[in-house]
């Protein structure tokens, strides 16, 4: 089929819920490295990594082998047998994670890792409340578009009534209308004053992203992960930190929780684990999951073709030092994007994020100071660089904030060229 072929289809098909970036839609033909091909033969910088799944880079040839190898030796057998893809891979999570996390159960996709998690929370604690981030997303599940707190990603009212929401900790946008430092991280004291005033008092447990990925690639100051985690283990609860898109070195550590000081109950992970295979995975403390007796099963969970993708693009990330990488080109892009944002204050109000995860944050006549969102200018944005070969993501409550994540196997001269683009689509939107 031609580009216009897939299109109708597309629309004739797929469920119109089912949104594509630009006013074309691209159709992806092919991809290597950070770099894909449509089938009209366009070729773009992909610096969005299929939402920061593609964490070594599309069709990477190693692990092409692994799944190759794998996919031809045992493709499935469910979690009814064990495999040692699987195994392997649940020892090597238990080696690079943080703290005293040791036993893993595999998943299909985040948003079923998060479902495990928020059971897992609630089984062992015998507690049923539990809290989560305003601007937080989980997946589309019904529990997970319970725990998300973005109106746009809701498709029903909030069917799980025990989950309760804290104010996030969105320094550009303070709920509390105050400034870090001088705020004393108030956001993080409120969990407290949350509990105590909408819950029984006694808690499951709290889940909360180390950046918040569609919530726009919120930042929280330092030390309020660890401040939240004392609140909740206070109140009966486990601290969940959801690695989805921080996971695997994306942030600089191996984990984006570890710039934290602070030591989660639990982990949940997917999109970059397996470098663009479907798998998820939680991992807790042996006490915890040790709590679990009644039967469960995972279909596709620990399937051995994605655990053995996963095990390789583990490899590859430790054997290459790419959370290294990730905060050499990390700085590259933050420093590419603050002097856009002082070339284009009328544009762009803030830059955020941690390594190769930043985003700028359009704003409407920023030097205002009014903060009004502007997803008319990402629009235009995307548009321009599309044109320009890059390709960039979008995110925020009210779609005004640009995502940018390249698969972490980029370099600096690729990031800087990256950036000229975004320069030259901003002067295009000036003009």
């Amino acid at each position: 089929m031609n580009t216009a072929e897939i299109r109708k289809k597309h629309k004739e098909f797929l469920f119109p819920a089912i949104k594509n970036f630009y006013k074309e839609p691209i159709v992806v033909r092919e991809g290597k490295g950070y770099q894909l091909t449509d089938t009209d033969g366009n070729q773009y910088l992909d610096f969005f990594g299929g939402i920061l799944t593609v964490s070594i880079g599309h069709a990477n040839k190693e692990i092409n082998d692994a799944v190759i190898e794998q996919i031809n030796r045992l493709s499935h057998v469910s979690t009814l047998y064990q495999v040692e893809s699987a195994v392997q891979l649940a020892e090597t999570l238990a080696r690079i994670t943080p703290g005293l996390l040791k036993k893993s159960f595999f998943t299909a996709s985040g948003t079923e890792a998060d479902e495990t998690a928020v059971m897992m929370a609630q089984v062992f604690t015998g507690n049923t409340e539990f809290i989560a981030l305003r601007y937080a997303y989980a997946g589309r599940s019904l529990l997970a578009q319970a725990l998300t707190a973005h109106s746009t990603w809701r498709a029903l009212p909030t069917q799980v009534a025990s989950i309760k929401h804290a104010l996030a900790p969105y320094c550009y946008r303070c709920p509390l209308k105050s400034t870090y430092p001088q705020c004393g991280v108030g956001c993080a004291e409120d969990v407290e004053e949350l509990i105590k005033t909408t819950t029984t008092g006694e808690i499951a447990g709290m889940m909360v992203e180390p950046i918040q990925g569609v919530g726009g690639f919120i930042t929280p100051p330092k030390e309020y992960f660890k401040v939240v985690a004392d609140i909740v283990h206070h109140y009966g609860g486990i601290f969940i930190s959801d690695e989805v898109q921080t996971g695997f070195g994306r942030t600089g550590k191996m984990f984006g929780i570890e710039h934290f000081d602070v030591e989660p109950d639990m982990i949940t992970m997917a999109k970059g684990i397996a470098n663009g295979l479907p798998l998820g995975a939680v991992i807790t403390t042996g006490e915890i999951a040790d709590s679990l007796v009644k039967n469960s099963i995972s279909t596709f969970g620990g399937n051995p073709v994605s655990c053995a993708a996963a095990n390789k693009t583990i490899e590859i990330i430790e054997r290459d030092k790419l959370a290294d990488n990730c905060n050499v080109c990390g700085k590259v892009l933050r420093n590419g994007l603050e002097r856009l944002q002082q070339k284009y204050p009328k544009f762009i109000g803030d830059v955020r994020g941690m390594g190769l995860m930043q985003a700028l944050e359009l704003v409407v006549d920023e030097p205002q100071k009014d903060h009004t969102p502007n997803p008319k200018a990402v629009d235009q944005l995307m548009e321009e660089t599309k044109n320009r070969g890059l390709l960039i993501g979008r995110g925020g409550l009210s779609g005004n904030v640009v995502r940018i994540s390249p698969p972490m196997t980029v370099d600096t001269t690729t990031v800087e060229e990256a950036v000229n683009i975004l320069d030259d689509a901003f002067a295009a939107l000036n003009q």
